[in-house]
């Protein structure tokens, strides 16, 4: 996976696979989410929103499927 640099409010940090799609969000306060199926439109439209938190909850959350760990 490769870091994208993101600058926001409540996430840490960005990583995306062009491979398979894997997307692994990592939250400020710990937390940590990994979705498949990502495109890297979406995933570039993440990074360089004005909000990224605010696309993660309108956008990713409820449109790529999670994967628990």
């Amino acid at each position: 996976m490769k870091e994208l640099e993101v600058s926001s409010r409540i996430i840490r940090s960005v990583y995306y696979s062009q491979e398979d799609g894997g997307l692994r969000i990592c939250f400020k306060n710990g937390e940590e989410r990994l979705f498949t199926g990502v495109t890297e439109e979406a995933a570039t439209a993440l990074v360089d929103a004005p909000s990224p938190g605010q696309h993660y909850i309108d956008y990713i959350r409820h449109q790529f499927k999670r994967v628990a760990y």
